[in-house]
């Protein structure tokens, strides 16, 4: 796939959920494409639709109205076995909460998603993830015995294990102090911009929006704002299509 190409391409998507007798919409009528190599943040709200629209893209849920296209594949014909696939071989996710197994080791935990797809680890792999986001020498450590801030970088090494085409991070910086959350903000943009990943990040805080080349603003389960920074930490400079 050449860089530029449509990645991501939602069309009139909706997910409503069903709440007892209540219809919840949760995402209304959504649009957008995001191409290859970009780096976008999603931002609005508390009960925007931001992390909704994440699982949709990440193929967490899927859409209960409108066409969703990854890859050119029209995600809603996979079986639940392809998706999961799809998931464990294209897709890296970085949670707010870290989600690493606290009886295994930084770098068990940066091998698992390879075993989970090939059945086998690659200790060399993963250690060299773990050196790529500075803790080759806590290789051995248990998350109880990292910072949150190297816990969190143990969860993007773990993202990047199986070399995805896309990079979904959800409040990523959440739990951080402002050093670590920086570091780990660096890392994302070298990687997108060194190694042209396609990286989608979700916050509220305006700090994290301000490094991404485009910002969706959302609102009520809709796309209000399609804007393009000329550069990080510049001011929107346009609406871009959806």
């Amino acid at each position: 796939m050449r860089a530029g190409e449509p990645l991501v391409e939602l069309e009139n998507v909706s997910r409503i959920y069903q709440m007892g007798r209540v219809q919840v919409p949760a995402l209304r009528n959504v649009t957008l494409t995001v191409r290859r190599g970009e780096f976008v943040a999603i931002v609005g709200p508390s009960g925007s639709g931001k992390t909704t629209l994440l699982n949709v893209i990440g193929c967490l849920d899927l859409p209960t109205e409108g066409t969703y296209r990854l890859l050119g594949r029209d995600v809603t014909t996979l079986s639940d076995a392809q998706l999961s696939r799809l998931r464990g071989q294209g897709i890296g996710f970085v949670f707010q909460d870290y989600s690493l197994l606290r009886r295994f080791s930084a770098l068990r935990n940066v091998e698992l998603p390879r075993y989970y797809v090939k059945g086998t680890g690659d200790r060399r792999r993963a250690l060299a993830l773990l050196e790529q986001v500075g803790l080759g020498d806590r290789a051995r450590h248990r998350p109880t015995e990292l910072s949150g801030g190297e816990q969190q970088r143990v969860a993007l090494a773990r993202a990047l294990m199986n070399d995805p085409f896309l990079i979904l991070a959800d409040e990523p910086t959440g739990n951080l102090d402002s050093a670590s959350g920086s570091e780990l903000l660096a890392l994302l943009r070298r990687l997108n911009a060194e190694e042209g990943r396609t990286i989608l990040i979700v916050s509220h805080d305006p700090t994290v929006s301000a490094q991404a080349r485009r910002v969706i603003r959302m609102r009520d389960g809709q796309i209000v704002g399609d804007e393009w920074q000329t550069a990080p930490g510049a001011e929107g400079s346009g609406r871009g299509d959806n």
